[in-house]
């Protein structure tokens, strides 16, 4: 009988550091929570602008990036239990009852109509070179030179992979800084995620049925 896999091992995430994503392969991610835009109420000219520019955008890139959209059903529970808060300290009984009239039709309303949150984010992928990239820890070049009884000093090793990431990480910023400004000029405001923003979006990505936070240990 086949041992059953472990859920990390579904998991292409091998670690987050410094706002950065590093896939067990070795590719590194930023990722960029982006507004949204509401095309519909444009203008026709506007609408042929922002078309125009996204069009320049996507041509002028040699390299791949991802557009997610996140849909996750709004949590009303921690607004109604702020509003029955808001009740009990209110002393004027006429408000207190057209607070308590407002409660009760947001929650029958909730409760026939799924309210839905959507996020957008902006992906931008580096792939280090081949000689370069990593899963577990030292490149294929370094393999290599262990296999035929090279020896490499584990401060020495720490150092170089410090910076390589350093090296990796600045390529793929620049990668990042030309999708940022292409989304900005079509009207389109993005923002890095920070280490702790991104172990949040994870958490939530995995755990959909958790309305609160990343637990704390």
């Amino acid at each position: 009988m086949a041992e059953a896999k472990a859920t990390q091992d579904f998991v292409q995430v091998k670690e987050i550091r410094d706002g950065i994503v590093v896939l067990k392969d070795g590719t590194m991610l930023m990722i960029f929570m982006c507004s949204s835009l509401n095309f519909a109420l444009k203008s026709a000219d506007e609408q042929q602008a922002i078309t125009l520019q996204y069009q320049n955008f996507l041509n002028s890139l040699d390299f791949t990036f991802q557009i997610v959209v996140q849909s996750r059903r709004l949590d009303i529970r921690p607004y109604l239990t702020s509003l029955s808060e808001r009740m009990g300290l209110q002393s004027n009984e006429l408000l207190k009852i057209q607070l308590k009239e407002y409660i009760n039709f947001i929650r029958s309303f909730t409760e026939g109509v799924s309210i839905m949150e959507k996020s957008f984010y902006a992906v931008v992928p580096y792939q280090p070179p081949i000689f370069q990239a990593s899963g577990n820890g030292g490149g294929v070049a370094s393999k290599i030179f262990n296999i035929f009884g090279g020896k490499t000093d584990s401060r020495e090793q720490k150092k170089q992979e410090l910076l390589t990431f350093e090296e990796n990480r600045t390529q793929l910023e620049q990668r990042a800084s030309v999708v940022s400004q292409g989304l900005m000029r079509c009207g389109v405001r993005s923002v890095a995620l920070g280490t702790e923003e991104l172990i949040e979006l994870f958490y939530k990505i995995f755990n959909p049925e958790e309305s609160g936070g990343v637990p704390k240990f």
